[in-house]
This record gives C-alpha cells, structure tokens and sequence, in this order.
C-alpha cells in the first residue's frame, strides 16, 4: 500500500505536520532544553525517557528503543496502518491524500472498495427504514428523534433472504466483497443469504468514521437472539472497536471523561440526551485493547453495569483488562444500576442530571477492587486477611509501576497487615537510558551529523572522494548527501523516510537519535573532517593496495603510474563551494 502514495507527497505531509503537536494530543509533554520529554506511552516506567526533537521532527524512547516519525507514531500509538495513519495527519493540515494508479492496478491489501462496499449497504439500510411501519414504530417508542438517527445511521433490514445481495451483489467481484465484509451467509448447500434480516440496524464506525461492520437488534425478543454483530473481517475486530467512539470524539473538543455502557440503544439514550461521552463493545467482554483505546480517549474511564451477576462478572473482567493500562493520571470508576434499570431507562425516568450525578457517584477502581476480593473474606480473622493478601497481591502486581501502584500496596497493608511484595515489570526494571553521543567510527559520525544538518550536503560536491573507501555504509552516505542534495531544505526525518522499506531504515532511525554533541557550526566543521579524513584514507588504502600487487609483480601500465601519483600525492581536501 506505501507504495501507492508518492514519496514527494510524504516528503511535504512530514514538512508541514510538526511532530511536537501530534504527540503532544496524545500524550503529556514537557519542555527539557532544545526538546520535549514525557513518560513513554509505549512501556511503563517512572523516569521520562521518552523525547520529541522539533528540530529532526522525530520521537526516540531510550528505555524502551521505541522511534520514529509523526507518522511511525500514528501506527505505533493509534495502532494504524501506514496509509491511515497518513490520512490521519493529512487530514490535520489540510492535505488530500493522492494515489498513484487507478483501482485496477491497487494492491492486494488495498480496502477502499471494501469501505465503499458498507458504507453502501449502511446508506441501503437507512434508505428502508422509512418504508417499514414496525421499525418506524420501535424508534418512536424508544424516544429515537431524526437528528439521532440520522448521527447514528440507524437503519433497517427488512424480511428476505436477499435484499442485500440484490442491491449491491450486481457481480462477481461485488459479490466476493459482500462476503468479506460478512454481509452475507451461506447454508449448507453453499447458497448466499443476508446476514441481516428484520433486525433494526446501526453501523460500527472505525476511528476514521468509516463504517467497517454493524450490529443489527432485534424488536421483539422472540425473533432471535437480540444482537446480533458482522463477524470478524479484515477491518473489524470486535476486541479493539468501540461502538460510538467516531461520535464521541466529534462531539467532543477535549474529553475529561468517557463511559462504557453494555447496548448499542443505552449509548444512544445518552448521547441524545446531552451526554455524548458514552460507548459500547461490541458483544464481548472488555478487552485490554479495548482498555488501551478508551484511556487515550480519556484519563477518566467510568464502566457502567447491570448490578446482577452477569454485570458484575462484566465489570471484573473490565477491572482485569484495565489494571496494566492504570499508568498514573489514569483513573477507572464502577457504576452498578438498579434491578431491572439500564441507563436508557434511568435517563428517561431521571434525566440527564439524575444520570450525571450517578456518574459522580462512580465507585473508584481501587474501593470496588478491596470490596469484590473481600466480599466473602473475614477479615477480622489472621486467615481471611491472608486469604486478601493472596487474592490481592498478583492483582496488583500488574499495575504500571508508579504512584497507584504504591498506594494500592499501602493498601493492602492496611486492610491485611501483611506485605505487598511486588516485583516491576522488566521495562519498569531497566534503568532508563539518557541520550548518548555518536560513537566515533568515521562513517556513523558522518551520517549522523549529515542526520542533524541535511543542508551540509549542499557544500559537498561530485565526484565524492570518500566512495573508494572500503568500508561499510560509505555507498549509503553518498545516497543521502545525492537525496539532500537534490532536496534542498529537506529536514531530517523526510530524509530518513525515503529508506523507510529498507534494511538501512533501523539503522538510520537509530543514528538519527543519537545525541550529536556541539554547537551547528562545530557540526559542520567536523563533518568535512570527516569525509577529508575518509578521503584520506581511500587514498592510503588504494596505495596500500597497488603496492601489494606491485611487489607481487602484477601491475600494468596504468597501474604504475596510478600508483606513482598517488606516492607523490599530496591529499586535498574535498571541494566545497560557497
């Protein structure tokens, strides 16, 4: 798919996003001299060893190795691939993505038609809800008004086997993407049906707004079973989507705080009435990645339950999934609901500011967690308080190491008496490295200031010098000074991004990390330093060589007098213009 998008496109798309902005949206940054620092998002640990540098546009953790460019972090962080993540930063400064060949010539991997295939059948499903009385009639029982509607793309499969398949199955190939987006089925014969039928429908948007899968519901409990989900594609996976986060983010500038709810109707019931921070999963138990995605979303995760057994087994998977992702500023609530009441219940009968103040209401993690563990312990006995102690420990053991952490073992301690022992996970453990300078082989130097300065390229002119030397990386770094040279003003991740399918690509991320010490003209003095000194020593490996042969008898004409020139040859250093 990278191949698609010109290289000079990517080249402007990094010139114009500033790498600063983009992290700083998604995590914390503080100021530390020339760059910017934070905790790294991408492994637990106490110390910043995470650093943003606006001058090379580029992110480096030295605890973790974790590097890149905007773009790399998009993937990393929002778990993207390459083409959205540059949509994503496309999309922030204004830019159209172009794509070089039709559809025809796209490949494999490429999904557009598959996106264009449901966001079709949504448009077909919203275009019958009009036409069926049952549906029409469900919606104005539950309170569902147009602009609800309409935000949500609720619609309606009607009765039949292949209302679907007509409408949108016009060939063979429209026919394939039906299937592998799960909109049809087969029975045992091999014979095509719609997935969906007589079932009220709401389309499953992807953090991009794209509908990527849906769910359909049921109007009477008699029909089947009441939800029923697309199966997983190749751009659905129930474990890491969320029902309603497309709508929550576009109703939301900055988001303090976001609820999980267990039906697709209780998140709307919310939304419309004015409180546009809820989701729901999708048919499954909270997943760590779902617990990923909505604490980046927000610090404030408040999971929202039925107070029987099955919502309270719900909601204690939910604490499992959350605990490793409970870094500090993080935070999770409880909220249990009446018997027999969900939150579009409640809200009707209470209103919006009855279910706010619910909301505030919220149990924390850390008071739900000491109740559920204890709940059948006598903890007025030495027995019962070991029981805790052991139920509690491994439990918090897989917090991130930090101030929660340390709290909760306190904690524990004072509910039992007995200690918390708890070991750091390996990254928590590895001492966070600090930024180092570029060891000193000649050509990692010279690639790693040329890194710092692309524009010194410009001072250097053909032929190069240094080529004839036999070392690793020297045809690399006459690549790069050709790239800088004929990009003049190219910064140093732009640089970089061009060998991005590459093996040199690690290698050149790695270098571009590194400290280069010295102030920039210090830089460029000892840049030429080094092509000179990798000049020179071209030279005295070529006579060393011609040498050898000449004492072996082998040299032709030219030879001898190559090698006569260069004993008398006083080394230059190589031409530079002003």
């Amino acid at each position: 798919m990278r191949g698609r998008i010109p290289d000079t496109f990517i080249d402007e798309l990094l010139s114009r996003v500033d790498i600063v902005d983009v992290i700083e949206r998604r995590v914390p940054l503080k100021k530390a001299g020339r760059e910017w620092t934070a905790c790294c998002p991408f492994h637990n640990e106490r110390s910043p060893s995470f650093y943003v540098s606006p001058a090379k546009q580029f992110f480096h953790c030295f605890g973790c190795g974790a590097h890149g460019s905007a773009i790399k972090f998009l993937m990393d962080y929002d778990r993207l691939e390459f083409p959205d993540a540059v949509e994503e930063l496309a999309q922030s400064v204004g830019l159209k993505v172009p794509y070089e060949g039709g559809r025809d010539n796209a490949p494999r991997e490429d999904k557009t038609d598959l996106y264009a295939l449901l966001d079709g059948s949504a448009r077909w499903y919203e275009n019958q809800l009009p036409h069926s009385p049952e549906a029409q009639a469900y919606c104005k029982k539950r309170g569902l008004d147009a602009d609800t509607i309409a935000r949500f793309r609720i619609g309606w499969a009607p009765a039949g086997f292949d209302g679907v398949l007509k409408a949108l199955g016009t060939d063979a190939k429209r026919m394939q993407l039906l299937n592998d987006a799960g909109m049809v089925a087969s029975n045992e014969r091999g014979n095509k049906y719609d997935r969906f039928r007589e079932r009220l429908m709401f389309p499953i948007l992807d953090r991009r707004g794209r509908v990527i899968a849906f769910g359909g519901r049921v109007l009477q409990s008699e029909q089947g079973p009441k939800y029923l989900n697309s199966p997983e594609t190749a751009l659905f996976h129930k474990g890491r989507e969320l029902f309603a986060l497309w709508q929550v983010k576009q109703a939301n500038s900055s988001l303090a705080r976001i609820v999980v709810v267990e039906g697709y109707m209780d998140v709307i019931a919310m939304h419309q009435a004015g409180l546009p921070i809820a989701v729901a999963t999708l048919g499954t138990a909270t997943t760590p990645d779902h617990t990923e995605v909505l604490f980046r979303a927000a610090p404030d995760v408040v999971f929202c339950f039925d107070g029987d057994r099955a919502g309270r087994a719900a909601a204690w998977k939910a604490l499992e999934a959350a605990l490793p992702r409970l870094r500090d500023g993080r935070q999770a609530y409880f909220l249990f609901l009446p018997d027999g009441e969900d939150p579009d219940t409640l809200i009707r009968k209470e209103g919006k500011q009855g279910f706010e103040q619910r909301l505030k209401n919220a149990t924390p993690l850390s008071e739900y967690f000491f109740g559920e563990l204890a709940h059948d312990v006598d903890v007025g006995s030495i027995d019962g308080r070991a029981r805790l102690a052991e139920r509690a420990r491994p439990l918090i053991a897989r917090l991130p190491d930090g101030a929660f952490r340390d709290l909760m073992a306190q904690e524990l301690e004072r509910r039992t008496g007995a200690r918390a022992v708890l070991q750091p996970d390996a990254a928590a453990r590895r001492p966070a490295q600090q930024p180092v300078a570029v060891q000193r082989s000649l050509v990692r130097s010279a690639i790693a200031l040329l890194l710092a300065q692309p524009g010194m390229a410009d001072q250097v002119e053909r032929p190069y010098g240094f080529l004839r030397l036999d070392k690793p990386g020297i045809e690399l770094l006459a690549e790069l000074i050709d790239l800088a040279r004929s990009r003049p003003g190219i910064n140093p991740v732009v640089l970089v991004e061009h060998f991005a399918e590459r093996p040199e690509y690690s290698a050149l991320q790695k270098l571009m990390a590194a400290t280069v010490v010295g102030e920039p003209e210090l830089q460029r003095v000892e840049f030429f330093d080094a092509l000179q000194r990798m000049q020179q020593q071209a030279t005295e490996q070529r006579r060393a060589f011609l040498i050898a042969r000449s004492r072996e008898g082998t040299l032709d004409g030219a030879e001898k007098a190559e090698l006569r020139e260069l004993l008398a040859l006083r080394v230059q250093p190589p031409a530079t213009s002003n």
